[in-house]
């Protein structure tokens, strides 16, 4: 199954540029976050495949325009050809805005779905906006990650963990890292993967 992970920048070569054959094959798109409505339901649109997104800490215009054509996969354990994908998205509480949450309220969000994850054997996929903490996040509290999505790493080692928020030109940022079992991935602008 291919795999398009977009987020936090709308792609000019996906947008603007955009040639159907070159993603004839993609089977899914996950957005991780920060992108606009448009942008998603354009994805949805040329690329016939699914798009399942979580919302950025920018996404509060989704709550009046939320993107056309795409499924909300927020707090929600979804299976998608057999794959259990996990969505949180979110970043760290540093003012009031809609979909930003302390530590213990993305605790509290990831306890309502325990019994999901137990009656499903856990989950292949962690899809969020925000890291987890201290793997690619920064200092400033903005960027923080959560201890919550480490400690989900260590209990269910899903095969990979999809992020934003980070953008790939803050000091250097790697696409790729590995922790434990679980490949993490930054999905800033545009990355293909086959799972």
């Amino acid at each position: 199954m291919k795999i398009l992970l977009v987020s936090d920048v709308e792609s000019k070569y996906i947008w603007d540029f955009f040639q159907k054959e070159k993603f004839d094959d993609i089977d899914l798109i996950i957005s991780c976050g920060d992108l606009k409505s448009e942008y998603l339901s354009y994805l949805a649109t040329m690329m016939h495949a699914p798009v399942f997104y979580i919302h950025g800490n920018h996404d509060s215009g989704y709550i009046k325009n939320p993107p056309e054509g795409c499924e909300c996969i927020e707090d929600r354990l979804i299976t998608f050809k057999g794959v259990r994908i996990l969505g949180l998205g979110g970043s760290m509480k540093y003012k009031e805005e809609p979909f930003l949450f302390t530590e213990r309220q993305m605790k509290k969000r990831v306890s309502k779905l325990k019994f999901k994850l137990l009656f499903n054997k856990g989950f292949d996929i962690l899809v969020s906006h925000a890291p987890a903490n201290g793997i690619n996040d920064d200092k400033d509290f903005c960027h923080e990650g959560f201890v919550c999505f480490n400690n989900l790493m260590n209990k269910y080692s899903p095969k990979y963990f999809f992020h934003g928020h980070v953008h790939m030109n803050y000091g250097k940022k790697p696409r790729l890292t590995s922790y434990m079992n679980t490949t993490i991935v930054n999905g800033y602008d545009y990355y293909i993967l086959e799972y």
